[in-house]
């Protein structure tokens, strides 16, 4: 009777979370360094087929994702990330992140701040699989821009009276 070949043991927990601990380091990097030659690069660190959904887009494939961060470079001064706190679970984690900017158009060279975080899922080989970012729209950039902030408080005001 053939023998059966063996199998390779499941990684553990520890393993598991080691690998994506460094995967996760590497993004951070990636994010808290990016600049607009870096956007060519999105694909080391994401899948090919990857899903990105912030309150504004929602795309999938790394050239859409790529187009993304392309425009925030145009649209912006100075566009930067700063990850304040990160917990890492399996395959996944939160990454919590200040996003530091000024508008190109309105306000310039006045420095603003977007506090949001994001959910990442990884993949076996440590590429971002899914990226889903949770901001306020409404209090970290409308209420920022002119005329509609006026319209901002004020529904602000009458959803609290």
């Amino acid at each position: 009777m053939p023998s059966l070949p063996a199998t390779a043991p499941a990684p553990s927990i520890d393993a598991v979370q080691g690998t994506t601990e460094e995967a996760v380091t590497r993004v951070i990097a990636l994010f808290e360094n990016l600049s607009p030659a870096d956007v060519a690069r999105i694909g080391q660190f994401y899948a090919g087929d990857a899903r990105f959904k912030d309150p504004f887009n929602d795309v999938r494939g790394v050239p859409a994702i790529q187009q993304i961060f392309a425009h925030m470079f145009v649209a912006l001064e100075s566009p930067r990330f700063i990850v304040t706190g990160r917990v890492v679970q399996g395959h996944q984690c939160f990454l919590t992140w200040d996003f530091v900017f000024a508008f190109k158009s309105f306000h310039k060279g006045v420095t603003q701040t977007v506090r949001g975080a994001s959910h990442l899922v990884l993949d076996g080989q440590g590429l971002v699989s899914l990226h889903r970012d949770y901001w306020d729209a409404a209090e970290e950039l409308y209420e920022k821009l002119p005329v509609v902030s006026a319209l901002m408080r004020w529904l602000k005001k009458r959803a609290n009276s």
